[in-house]
């Protein structure tokens, strides 16, 4: 066993908190919307500056192109016969219009124990604790090799990610990526005084309905009553597909499949410290659908879901113009569960809408696999005790109601076990305004990580 004196540890963790300040505010400051064509240099220059921080770190650090925005990729090998970790993280944030920010959302601001900024909890922070874990592992001289593998286009479904990983495991640039196992660190706790590690994610399928009924808008005075209203077609439609209040989805053969969550699941769900008050007030929510905190955690973790995220149609500037619209396009997505398919969940879909109204175009987005192991492995055991080492507490076994398609991409051409050991908060949040992460929560990952890298370290690569 590694040796490692918890109180030098953790002063020496306190030491970095000025620089991690610092290269935190620079990469917030790089706008890198990757779903934004005007972002992309925004998007280049942010991989470029976490490249060059590692390399500062003594690790061999490289951009990598791909079709879309580039890869970091890095490593910092000690000797070839210790056990590798490879460490995900993601540089791509989601959008930021300034409608309800309380500062510049791409301008770093100090709010106590807080850092306010677009990414800062997703993922730009928990990359840099990672960084700092590195700096600690090898002053500890923990035997085990990192590397870095840090994405630019998580928040758009990771279109490229797979075609250029799969060149990267045959050296296509450079030596062949070859790992132990990998560590991911885009996940949520669900309360601040439980750590959780997930071993579940939910899937994702993105789908457009648009439905054109004639060939301009048209006046309501002269048309309403006989003209068809693609608008409230649109909703009508989506009002069949499922019950707004219970979220109950209505398409047939939709929970064809579904793997019920067991006992022992449910035993760690409930450990996870969630309720039902904190979760609304994290999210700022007036009302939820359930009042039990077991309903509501299940819903939200291991059921899928039917959500509307936007219509677009007619007019929607100031005051009532009375037209009659005559095309309407909702945006649509399905949170799925383990053995869901998102083609065979799509399929079903697409047929239940133009059965109900032929004229609608059902157009396929995205997907992403949904993602589940067995939570009883030796990585997750390792993971398990540095926590309990780090925080005084096991930490919850839970599922993550998001999804990461990296994950099942890493698993399926890296063959190796994914630890989810994510550190953001619910009060963090995540794609929302005011976006923040706590110091807290990264001093905590830093000895978190740096211990995790020692338990693999003395276990030695699980074959």
């Amino acid at each position: 066993m590694i040796a490692i004196d918890k109180k030098i540890l953790r002063a020496r963790i306190q030491s970095f908190r000025p620089e991690f300040e610092e290269k935190l505010a620079t990469l917030v400051g790089h706008a890198s919307v990757s779903m934004s064509a005007d972002h992309g240099k925004q998007v280049r220059a942010c991989a470029e500056a976490a490249a060059g921080y590692l390399e500062k770190e003594g690790a061999e650090a490289r951009v990598v192109e791909t079709k879309g925005h580039p890869i970091v990729l890095a490593q910092s090998v000690v000797d070839p016969k210790f056990p590798t970790v490879t460490i995900y993280n993601h540089l791509d944030v989601q959008p930021a219009d300034r409608e309800g920010w309380t500062s510049d959302p791409f301008r770093l601001e100090k709010r106590g124990d807080r850092y306010a900024g677009r990414g800062a909890t997703d993922d730009k922070g928990p990359a840099l604790v990672a960084l700092f874990a590195m700096r600690l592992a090898r002053a500890l001289e923990v035997p085990i090799n990192l590397r870095f593998l840090w994405e630019s286009e998580e928040e758009i479904g990771s279109p490229n990610f797979a075609e250029a990983l799969a060149g990267l495991t045959k050296g296509k640039p450079g030596p062949a990526l070859r790992t132990d196992s990998i560590l991911v660190s885009d996940t949520i706790w669900p309360s601040a005084k439980k750590p959780a590690i997930p071993y579940g994610l939910r899937g994702l399928l993105g789908f457009l309905v648009r439905l054109k009924t004639g060939d301009k808008d048209v006046h309501s005075g002269t048309t309403g009553g006989a003209a068809r209203n693609p608008i409230g077609e649109l909703c009508a439609l989506i009002s069949e597909c499922y019950d707004a209040r219970t979220g109950r989805v209505k398409i047939p053969g939709f929970y064809e499949g579904v793997r019920p969550v067991g006992h022992a699941e449910k035993k760690g769900l409930a450990e996870s410290g969630f309720s039902r008050a904190k979760f609304q007030k994290a999210h700022g929510l007036k009302r939820v659908r359930f009042a039990e905190d077991a309903k509501l955690l299940s819903a939200i973790m291991a059921a899928p879901t039917f959500e509307v995220h936007g219509i677009v149609g007619g007019y929607t500037g100031p005051g009532v113009k009375t037209i009659v619209p005559h095309q309407a396009e909702a945006k649509l997505s399905c949170r799925l569960v383990p053995n869901q398919r998102p083609a065979d969940v799509f399929r079903k879909v697409k047929a239940f809408i133009k059965a109900r109204c032929p004229e609608a175009e059902v157009h396929f987005e995205s997907a992403l696999e949904p993602y589940l192991v067995d939570p009883s492995g030796p990585y997750i055991e390792a993971a398990s005790d540095a926590t309990l080492a780090t925080f005084g507490t096991r930490p919850a076994l839970t599922r993550e109601g998001g999804s990461i398609g990296a994950v099942v991409t890493m698993s399926q051409l890296l063959s190796k076990n994914v630890v989810l050991l994510g550190l953001s908060l619910p009060e963090d949040g995540y794609h929302a305004i005011n976006e923040s992460f706590a110091w807290s929560q990264a001093a905590g990952g830093m000895e978190l990580f740096v211990r995790y890298f020692a338990e693999l370290a003395t276990r030695g690569p699980a074959r």
